[in-house]
């Protein structure tokens, strides 16, 4: 019996403070894995706030070739103008 009480004092005074201190070393990257999660959500939202607007870069683009068309036609007067002149 008196070797179950060394037994369960060794126990409490080695092995738990050992197993306390093996733990944290497990928590601590834990908790900051966590916070880096955190951040790259926090970046992810603001990231997804400054794409909003692509879509509208189609009809920009569309726009643009509209507009090229256009002062193609006028730079192509603009010569004839200047040539029977």
């Amino acid at each position: 019996m008196v070797v179950l009480w060394v037994m369960s004092a060794i126990g409490l005074l080695v092995v738990a403070p050992v197993v306390v201190a093996l733990a944290s070393y497990v928590i601590r990257p834990a908790r900051e894995a966590v916070r880096y999660a955190d951040d790259i959500l926090e970046h992810g939202v603001g990231i997804t706030v400054a794409l909003e607007p692509v879509p509208v870069l189609v009809t920009t683009r569309e726009r643009v070739g509209d507009v090229t068309g256009a002062a193609v036609g006028y730079v192509t007067a603009l010569r004839r103008l200047a040539a029977r002149a």
